[in-house]
C-alpha cells in the first residue's frame, strides 16, 4: 500500500465483477471503512450491440465454494488482453473450511489465460466480527487488508495529501505491535496453555475411573430391572397356571406338564431378548462419540430353564376312603327320599328298593369322582407353584451369569478405549509442555523484536510528521 502511494497519480475505479449476492454486498461496505477508499464500480452494461471499453482495474470475486466456470475464464481473457490490472479474491472463505483447496484449484485454471496470478481469500463477515470486537487479528485473518492494500496498489491514490495516509498506515501498525506486546506480558496465552495443562493431568488415566464407576452403576441397576421383570413374568405365570388348572378335564391334566414347559421355554427366550436390549443400551453408552462403536455381545447358547419331572401319582389316602363312604351314604338317602312316594303304592313297594340302590350308587360314583378331580387339580396347582418356583430361580441364574460375563467383556472395553484416550491425551500433554517450554524460551526474542519494530515505527510517524510539516509550510 504504501509503495503505491509514491506514484502521486490520482485512483481510478476498480469495477468489481462477481455475483450479487449478500456476500459482495457486505465485502464493498467493508471495503468501504477503508483507508484510503477505492472506489468499486458496477460493470458497464453495453449499448447498441458494441462491447464496452476495457476497465483499468479490476476485482474479480470468486468463490471459495464453488470453480472457475467458462464464464469467468474468458472475461479473464478478454481484460488480461487488454492489459486491465487485476485483483482476485476468493470470497466466503469463513462458510468453506477446503478454501485453500479452491484456491489452488483456481489459481491453476487462471493461471494459462492470465499468467501467474494472486487469489486473495477474504471474509467480509470476519472482517465486520472483527471491527465490532476490535480485535487486529481477526481482522488479518478475514483478509480484508490484504484485499484493500491490492486494490489501492492497481487502483493508485486519490489521497491529494499521501503523507497522512502513510501516517494512518503507521499508526495502525503500531496499534498492532503494541497489542502483541501487551499479549505478550499479560501472559494469557501461557495461562491457556497451563489451564489445559492442568485439565489433561487431572485426566491422566483417560476417564477410567469414571466409566468404570459408570459401568457398574449401569449394570446393578440393569441387574435389579431384569430380576424385577423375571418376578413379575412369574407371578404372571403363575396366575395364569391356576386359571388355566381350574379349566382342565381330566383327559386334560396329564398334558399340562409338556404345555408348562413349553411356555417356561418361551418365556426364558423372551427374557433373552429383554436382556439382550438392556446391554446393548449399556454397550452403546460406553462408547464415546469420536471412538469407534463397541461390538455387541454374542448370543449366549444356555440351556433352557426346566420345570423338572411331571408331577407323581395322586397317592389315595383315608379321605378318599371317607369320601367314597360319605358319598355312598348321601346316594342312598337322596334315593331313598326320591322313592318314598313309591311306598305308598303297594304294587310298587318291591320296586323302590332296586331304585334306591341305583340311585344311590350312581350319586355316590359322581361324588368320589368329583372329588377326585377336585383333588388331582389341587394337586397339579401344587406341582405347578413348586416347578415355577424352581424356574424363576433358574431365570434369575441365568441373568445373573449375563450380566457377569457383560460384566467382564465390558470392562475390557472400557480399559481398552480409556487406554487409546490416555495416550492420547499423554502426547497432548506433551505438545503443551512443549509449547509452554517454546513460548518460555521465544518471549524476550519477541519482546525485542516488537520493541525494535516500535522504535522503526516511531522514527517513521517522526519523519512523515516533518514531511508533513514541511508541506504545510510550503503551502
Amino acid at each position: 500500500m504504501l509503495r503505491s502511494l509514491s506514484d502521486g497519480g490520482r485512483a481510478v475505479p476498480v469495477v468489481a465483477f462477481g455475483p450479487s449476492d449478500a456476500n459482495s454486498r457486505q465485502l464493498r461496505a467493508e471495503l468501504a471503512r477503508c483507508a484510503p477508499q477505492v472506489t468499486l464500480v458496477d460493470p458497464p452494461v453495453p449499448q447498441h450491440e458494441s462491447a464496452p471499453a476495457p476497465p483499468p482495474a479490476a476485482l474479480i470475486l470468486l468463490d471459495a465454494g464453488g470453480s472457475v466456470g467458462a464464464a469467468t475464464l474468458n472475461l479473464v481473457g478478454w481484460l488480461a488482453a487488454n492489459r486491465t490490472r487485476m485483483v482476485f479474491a476468493l470470497d466466503g472463505i469463513h462458510a468453506h473450511p477446503q478454501w485453500r483447496t479452491t484456491q489452488a484449484e483456481a489459481a491453476a485454471v487462471l493461471g494459462p489465460v492470465a499468467g501467474a496470478v494472486r487469489i486473495v481469500p477474504v471474509s467480509a463477515r470476519l472482517a465486520a466480527a472483527a471491527r465490532t470486537a476490535a480485535d487486529a487479528t481477526l481482522l488479518d485473518r478475514s483478509g480484508l487488508t490484504a484485499l484493500h492494500a491490492a486494490l489501492v496498489e492497481v487502483a493508485g491514490t486519490a489521497d491529494r495529501q499521501p503523507s497522512v495516509t502513510v501516517e494512518q498506515v503507521l499508526t495502525a501498525t503500531r496499534v498492532r505491535i503494541e497489542e502483541q506486546v501487551q499479549a505478550l506480558r499479560s501472559g494469557t496465552e501461557e495461562a491457556r496453555l497451563r489451564e489445559q495443562r492442568a485439565v489433561l493431568l487431572a485426566g491422566r488415566d483417560g476417564g477410567r475411573a469414571q466409566a468404570m464407576s459408570a459401568l457398574r452403576n449401569q449394570l446393578q441397576l440393569a441387574r435389579v430391572d431384569l430380576l424385577h421383570e423375571v418376578g413379575a413374568r412369574i407371578r404372571a405365570l403363575h396366575a395364569a397356571s391356576r386359571a388355566e388348572v381350574e379349566r382342565l378335564g381330566p383327559s386334560a391334566v396329564r398334558d399340562y406338564p409338556g404345555q408348562l414347559e413349553a411356555t417356561v421355554h418361551t418365556l426364558a427366550a423372551e427374557l433373552d431378548e429383554v436382556a439382550a436390549r438392556r446391554l446393548a443400551e449399556i454397550a452403546r453408552g460406553l462408547t464415546p462419540p469420536d471412538a469407534e462403536p463397541v461390538a455387541p455381545l454374542a448370543a449366549r447358547i444356555d440351556p433352557p430353564p426346566s420345570a423338572g419331572p411331571g408331577p407323581e401319582p395322586r397317592h389315595r389316602g383315608v379321605e378318599d376312603h371317607l369320601m367314597v363312604a360319605l358319598g355312598a351314604s348321601a346316594g342312598f338317602g337322596l334315593g331313598r327320599l326320591v322313592v318314598a312316594p313309591l311306598a305308598l303304592v303297594p304294587t310298587l313297594n318291591y320296586a323302590s328298593m332296586p331304585v334306591t340302590l341305583l340311585l344311590g350308587g350312581g350319586i355316590a360314583y359322581w361324588v368320589v369322582r368329583a372329588r377326585g378331580q377336585l383333588a388331582q387339580q389341587a394337586h397339579l396347582r401344587q406341582w405347578a407353584a413348586d416347578a415355577l418356583v424352581n424356574v424363576k430361580a433358574q431365570l434369575e441364574q441365568r441373568v445373573s451369569t449375563r450380566l457377569v460375563g457383560a460384566e467382564s467383556r465390558f470392562t475390557d472395553d472400557v480399559v481398552r478405549l480409556t487406554t487409546a484416550r490416555a495416550v492420547a491425551d499423554q502426547h497432548r500433554l506433551a505438545e503443551v509442555e512443549s509449547q509452554l517450554r517454546q513460548m518460555r524460551a521465544q518471549q524476550p526474542a519477541q519482546l525485542a523484536a516488537c520493541d525494535r519494530d516500535l522504535t522503526v515505527v516511531a522514527a517513521a510517524l517522526t519523519d512523515n510528521a516533518a514531511r508533513i510539516a514541511r508541506g504545510v509550510e510550503m503551502s
